[in-house]
């Protein structure tokens, strides 16, 4: 998981902004109908239930009971965040099947195109998408091999300030775990120290199907941990790249990919604080 930045200097047209915000409009006005029809059945359901409790107590009752009032719980708090016009620092963190805007360049020029976090390489059929659920990172290590087809070809940056990671509490507490006890996860939200926007490293690719509107996703480049993010727990990291590299990253040589290691060997490195997410 990650908090996106938006790219400074990005012009938009009143026409296209009009666009956006109408289909942004129209997808909310889709989720909220759906919404509040989940919600009438869980009410009814509820009622159900109740009446059931007050002639005769059933464990089925009960249960039933229990799933309406959290659905109505969880239905009712999705609605709302829906309907609110204020932002809030969740609106700018991103999850594996959402949207982020991430440069590349075309045509000899630097563009920002919103695409998936979560890459389907181009000729490879949908169903990759359950297959490998994990292709939002791409490891350093497997660059020339499960990502041979986009690492030197297909390169993109994204600007991120905090990210999160799920990791077992044990490990965070530095410990192994007790006999019996079950491994429980934490989401802990990784910050630089000296508050900073990291130029992240990305591949990217443009998945064309038969009869399927065409599809840019990306994953971001992850590598081992420095030791701050490895004491709390975590195995992975970002590859923030310096500012004197975006012009190489962004326009690999695919016949020189030593080039492109020396610059994800070469990265900026904060000192990450961390802290449970909220």
């Amino acid at each position: 998981m990650l908090r996106i930045r938006l790219f400074r200097h990005i012009v938009i047209s009143e026409s296209h902004a009009f666009a956006i915000k109408t289909s942004i409009d129209a997808f909310d006005a889709d989720q909220i109908a759906k919404l509040e029809q989940d919600l009438a059945k869980q009410q009814a359901r509820l009622a159900d239930a109740e009446r059931s409790l007050q002639t005769k107590p059933t464990k089925a009752a009960a249960e039933s009971k229990r799933i309406a009032t959290d659905k109505i719980a969880w239905t009712i708090s999705k609605l709302a965040d829906l309907r609110r016009a204020v932002l809030t620092q969740s609106d700018s963190r991103i999850f594996p099947g959402q949207y982020a805007p991430v440069m590349v360049v075309e045509n000899g020029r630097r563009i920002v195109k919103p695409m998936r976090y979560q890459c389907r390489p181009a000729g490879k059929p949908a169903i990759y998408d359950t297959t490998y659920p994990g292709t939002y990172n791409a490891r350093r290590d497997n660059l020339e091999g499960f990502w041979k087809d986009l690492f030197g070809h297909s390169h993109g940056l994204m600007i991120v300030n905090p990210f999160y990671e799920n990791v077992s509490r044990h490990a965070l507490e530095r410990r192994e775990l007790a006999e019996g006890e079950k491994n429980e996860n934490v989401i802990l939200q990784f910050k630089p120290k000296l508050s900073q926007d990291l130029l992240v490293a990305c591949l990217w690719s443009r998945w064309q199907g038969k009869g399927e509107p065409d599809l840019l996703s990306f994953a971001i480049v992850t590598t081992d941990p420095p030791p701050e993010i490895a004491i709390a727990g975590h195995d992975r990291c970002i590859v923030p790249i310096k500012p004197e590299y975006v012009d190489a990253w962004l326009n690999p040589d695919p016949r020189n990919l030593a080039a492109q290691y020396a610059i994800l060997d070469d990265p900026h490195l904060p000192y990450y604080e961390y802290q449970v997410a909220a």
